[in-house]
């Protein structure tokens, strides 16, 4: 398998309070673990600034001209209230986006098998017209919309099995039957979304865990609802959330995963898009906040990728 690998040492300059879990150590956590030489074959290239036109895919204008007006010149802004702005932020925003095109071009143009994108800030709580939970504008939505506009897909799914719902990517695609969207995720918990009659117009499966859960629930989750209702819609395309703060480590949660979930999870995906897309897959790296419980999780995610 061809992989490519998407970053930028610019993530770290997106800033955050002191003490918050969404900080640049993260990216340098996923930095060093995909330095070791069992990823060497990984294809790897500095993301680019993209264009702002594209942000209009996921979210209206006015809301993306007000993000970019809260980015300071100095300091901290508040987004809201978890959710902080800084000098960067928007240079890292455009990054991160720009990095999400290319991982998409290169997959469905046969450059790459697949593609892995390690940005900050993360998407996917990012909704049509708020910024919230650590989340600015939301990467996956803006991918899943370039796919269909500029490669001609007409049914793409995104599979999130961050801790937190998706809350963003459901808000944007809730009413749109071409983009499928599944989530595991524990519930009650931040956002406080994602419930099974959660379903838009039959496109949406919410498959919610309980506190303390582990492997067993997780798998039987993805199997039986996720999995099944993925190869119903039999997608052109699949995008995945890959959030590791699942993981029995992460501080933010009580889902109780090992890395070798993340690898299976990451299998079972990669085998559904070898029987509908030609196993066309991009990766963008969404939470995990306990830097040794993301390199772990997230190596494992990536190698699974290299090693189909």
């Amino acid at each position: 398998m061809t992989t490519h690998l998407y970053t930028n040492d610019i993530f770290t300059q997106h800033f955050t309070p002191e003490g918050h879990p969404e900080r640049p150590d993260r990216i340098r956590a996923v930095k060093k673990a995909l330095s070791d030489p069992r990823f060497d074959n990984l294809v790897r290239f500095e993301t680019e600034m993209t264009e702002e036109n594209v942000f209009a895919y996921a979210h209206p204008q006015e809301h993306i001209d007000a993000m970019r007006a809260a980015v300071p010149e100095e300091g901290l802004a508040k987004l809201d209230a978890d959710t902080t702005a800084s000098p960067r932020t928007w240079d890292c925003v455009r990054h991160a986006v720009g990095g999400g095109l290319a991982a998409v071009d290169a997959v469905l143009t046969g450059e790459a098998d697949n593609a892995f994108l390690a940005a900050r800030p993360p998407g996917h709580h990012a909704e049509k017209t708020t910024a919230m939970g650590f989340c600015v504008l939301n990467t996956a939505a803006i991918m899943a919309r370039h796919a269909q506009k500029e490669h001609g897909l007409e049914r793409v799914a995104i599979v999130d099995f961050d801790v937190h719902h998706g809350n963003g990517t459901q808000d944007i695609f809730f009413d749109d039957a071409t983009v499928f969207f599944a989530s595991t995720h524990q519930m009650p918990l931040y956002p406080g979304t994602g419930a099974k009659h959660e379903t838009g117009v039959g496109n949406i499966c919410n498959a919610p865990l309980a506190p303390q859960d582990g492997s067993q629930q997780f798998r039987e989750a993805m199997r039986e609802r996720v999995l099944c209702e993925l190869d119903a819609f039999a997608p052109e395309f699949i995008i995945i959330s890959a959030g590791f703060d699942a993981h029995v480590r992460d501080p933010l949660a009580n889902i109780n995963l090992a890395d070798d979930d993340f690898d299976w999870i990451t299998g079972k995906l990669m085998d559904a898009a070898e029987r509908h897309c030609d196993s066309k897959v991009v990766s963008l790296l969404e939470g995990g906040y306990d830097l040794e419980g993301l390199a772990g999780a997230c190596s494992a995610h990536v190698a699974r990728l290299m090693d189909g």
